[in-house]
């Protein structure tokens, strides 16, 4: 699927085929792409444990709801536990993977980095004190493993899969799965066949595009191109927006046949 249409596509699917095996390849392939995506200072931020619905008792998954995660936890088939992991400044060995980037010619010379720059500057005035400062710390293990998320959610779409990003109990996961005490709970991504269209009624609402963005200074919307929305919506990426006509219909439908509330 080309990327702009993988964009436009993506929904959060809530009703799956609870009855159709999710392919190793595909949960590997989704894997494969947040490994690849960008890193603050090529750190492992990002890890996931892989769980197999089937391979619980229904008491955990019970336990493992919340009051946003009922019956799509029953239906999809895998679940992939994102986390950030807290100590992965820590590991990256004062700087050594930055160092591994001077090597492969991603930093060079030409913008002030040398392995002395990654010791004495990198490491010793930046990474350290970020590791000792969680108000830093947090926010930046946050945003990279969501920048790996974003990625495997992407992926799971062009892989013809249903997905969606959710809440857990954290406190029974941790205790299911052996997570460790440094790995910070980000979103579990479920991961199956669609049984809801993938359309799943329509784009979903957003607010003005000039509420978000703005040029030169807050207060100065950017400008919105009718003509890049046209072309936007030819290649895929801006969709019909939901309710379609008949998403209340499919919903019954669907809520009737896993004998869900109407």
């Amino acid at each position: 699927m080309e990327f702009k249409k993988v964009l436009g596509t993506r929904r959060s699917i809530r009703f799956y085929q609870p009855w159709r095996p999710v392919e190793p390849a595909k949960i590997q392939a989704i894997l494969e792409a947040a490994r690849l995506a960008s890193r603050a200072v090529n750190a492992a931020f990002a890890k996931a444990i892989v769980v197999h619905r089937d391979k619980l008792s229904e008491r955990d998954r019970e336990a493992l709801k919340t009051p946003t995660t009922t019956a799509q936890l029953d239906l999809a088939p895998v679940w992939i536990l994102w986390y950030g992991d807290l100590s992965a400044v820590q590991k990256t060995n004062q700087g050594q993977t930055l160092k591994q980037l001077i090597d492969a010619g991603a930093l060079n010379p030409t913008h002030g980095w040398s392995y002395k720059y990654v010791e004495n500057v990198i490491w010793a005035q930046v990474l350290k004190p970020i590791t000792e400062s969680p108000q830093f710390l947090v926010p930046l293990v946050a945003a990279d493993t969501g920048i790996a998320i974003c990625q495997a959610l992407l992926c799971a779409v062009d892989e013809g899969l249903g997905t969606q990003l959710t809440a857990l109990n954290n406190d029974v996961a941790k205790k299911l799965f052996n997570v460790p005490d440094e790995w910070m709970p980000v979103f579990a991504q479920l991961v199956g066949y669609p049984a809801e269209a993938p359309e799943a009624g329509g784009q979903r609402p957003r607010e003005p595009f000039e509420v978000d963005f703005f040029e030169m200074s807050y207060g100065n919307p950017f400008k919105r191109d009718p003509a890049v929305v046209e072309a936007l919506k030819t290649q895929g990426m801006i969709q019909e927006p939901a309710p379609l006509p008949w998403r209340k219909q499919e919903v019954r439908a669907l809520s009737r046949m896993f004998g869900l509330p109407e």
